[in-house]
């Protein structure tokens, strides 16, 4: 780590006329009146990794700002010109609800357009997965969105896409990097803009996204007979409200009731905690309009519109919270159960799912005969994946645990706007059958299993939490348990050394991903825990998925209690609490 004097130095090298008065005046301050705000501003550079950028907004070299941030587009520029030349160029460009997102938006479009790029810039918020599809759409060799998802307020972030529609994935990603990591001055960023190189989109491919949207309309006939159910949707003040209320409408939904104080974007979120619709705190609003409503589903996005939160009425008749995987399931099922109703099947059809995601989805594919892959986390590898199936193979849906969901292959990153709109459709198919969409959970539960998961995240901070975090990683690589729970550990992934060990077999297996540190446990009563540290935050991720029949739908609460008495068990014999 870096001296106080090297810090000091550091930050002195940014009160030079390269950068603005604003700047210079935020550094002023901190050297004059803050030292800890100044060495957490400088201590270290805010790194460009595998997914862009993510950081606190303001001055300083592990901030986000225009500085950090023009550095990867200019590193990036300079990677796209040594693959692609410097005419001829396409990249697109979207931003979220954030502080600052327009202003980094426009800042990374001068760029491209001093490097000679033809500019597709997003005339306000729009949701990343429009991103994705606009970059497709007009032939673009990469795009970045600027949004920080679902973090608070202060934080903004930049992702790059390659020419698929994808995040950057090897070998691009690390070449990438590699050319960031050599712009080591301001001096190195082209700033000043060619003007008539930048287009502004808006309608236009709104339009067109919008149509690719319909497509995934499998039941119109029952969305017209049931159009008039009441559906909540909120964006949390993010850019859901740009897409996801005209794609509910376009499938013909007519009862779409707004949560008004959130369906102004803004990026202080001020009537959440957290914008994330994985937190209960997100969804209080748009629950309580949904009992003063009567309404049948609620419905959350996050700030850039790629993960979706759901909220259904249990047997009681109260909102409860569905959590990614459920969400998942509800979804897969429901595509491949109406693609076997319509026949549409021509034999080649796939889905996609995590290895951290709930397995219920690979006995679902398994039903429907359908082939279905695991990837390592991120949307990143679905986007690869599909591309490397084209021609052969026709993917039709995935998703993750982390709420992300993907029907179709349009686009190429998690589309919370398809996945709003195939959400209320399912649950019009399940009142045209007599159901809710909770009871069509339950029911797929009796067929193919009743899974239930927990995630628990251990946070460590600084440098002595990050060694802790790799000491436990390298415990349970070099040690792994016998037994958990007194169940016994039957096989031991690892895709670190990408090895599948099956210890009643004594086989060791390849595994066919690339390396990552994760870790995963089977145990002998179908239990599978995931270990993982984040990619983006100081914490340790541990995944648990137990399973077991579910006789019958009066059942549910029964069984449920005895599978979270499965997992907590698991956790107070792993130590974890």
């Amino acid at each position: 780590m870096l001296s106080l004097a090297e810090i000091r130095t550091k930050a002195g090298s940014w009160l030079g006329k390269e950068f603005n008065e604003e700047t210079r005046k935020e550094v002023r301050e901190m050297l004059e009146k803050d030292e800890n705000k100044l060495i957490d501003a400088f201590y270290q550079d805010l790194e460009f990794g595998t997914g862009g950028l993510r950081g606190i907004m303001g001055a300083g070299t592990n901030r986000m700002n225009i500085y950090t941030l023009g550095m990867a587009t200019q590193g990036l520029s300079n990677y796209i010109i040594k693959q692609c030349g410097n005419s001829g160029v396409k990249v697109a460009i979207a931003h979220d609800c954030r502080n600052n997102s327009r202003y980094f938006a426009e800042t990374t479009a001068n760029i491209f357009s001093a490097n000679g790029f033809e500019v597709y810039l997003f005339e306000s918020l729009r949701p990343t997965p429009e991103l994705s599809f606009a970059i497709r759409y007009y032939e673009c060799q990469s795009g970045v969105v600027i949004t920080a998802s679902h973090n608070p307020p202060e934080y903004n972030g930049y992702k790059a896409y390659w020419n698929d529609g994808g995040q950057v994935v090897a070998p691009h990603d690390d070449a990438i990097i590699g050319e960031v990591r050599k712009i080591t001055s301001v001096n190195n960023i082209k700033f000043d803009g060619k003007k008539d190189l930048i287009k502004i989109i808006g309608k236009e491919t709104d339009d067109m996204f919008l149509k690719e949207v319909y497509k995934m309309c499998l039941n119109p006939e029952i969305i017209t007979k049931f159009s008039d159910i009441p559906v909540v949707y909120t964006p949390i003040h993010g850019t859901g409200i740009t897409l996801v209320p005209p794609a509910l409408k376009m499938f013909g939904f007519r009862n779409i009731i707004s949560v008004p104080e959130q369906d102004i974007p803004d990026g202080n979120f001020p009537t959440v905690k957290s914008p994330n619709p994985e937190e209960p705190d997100a969804l209080k609003l748009a629950i309580k309009k949904a009992v003063e409503t009567n309404a049948e589903l609620v419905m959350a996005t996050d700030p850039d519109a790629d993960r979706l939160g759901l909220a259904v009425k249990n047997k009681k008749g109260e909102f409860i919270l569905l959590n990614g995987n459920q969400t998942g399931v509800i979804l897969i099922w429901y595509i491949l159960s109406q693609f076997k109703e319509r026949k549409k099947y021509k034999g080649n059809e796939y889905i996609i799912k995590t290895i951290v995601t709930t397995d219920l989805m690979e006995r679902i594919a398994e039903g429907y005969n359908v082939q279905y892959f695991n990837v390592l986390t991120g949307f990143k590898f679905f986007a690869e994946l599909i591309r490397e199936n084209e021609g052969t193979k026709k993917y039709i849906g995935g998703g993750e645990e982390s709420y992300g969901f993907l029907p179709g292959d349009y686009v190429r990153d998690k589309d919370a706007v398809a996945s709003c709109a195939l959400a209320a459709e399912a649950t019009a198919w399940a009142k045209s059958n007599g159901m809710t969409l909770f009871e069509l959970l339950l029911d797929i539960y009796v067929k193919y299993g009743f899974y239930k998961e927990k995630l628990i995240n251990i946070v460590r901070t600084g440098k002595e939490g990050a060694d802790e975090i790799i000491a436990m990683m390298t415990e349970y690589r070099n040690n792994p348990p016998e037994k958990i729970n007194n169940s016994r550990v039957v096989k031991v992934n690892d895709y670190e050394t990408q090895v599948s060990h099956d210890i009643l077999k004594g086989t060791k297996t390849s595994i066919n991903l690339i390396k990552s540190d994760v870790l995963q446990f089977f145990l002998a009563d179908g239990t599978k825990i995931s270990v993982r540290p984040s990619g983006t935050e100081p914490k340790i991720k541990f995944y648990f998925s137990v399973n077991t029949k579910l006789s019958s739908l009066d059942k549910f609460e029964e069984t449920e209690k005895i599978l979270d008495k499965r997992i907590n068990d698991i956790i107070t014999d792993m130590k974890l609490v």
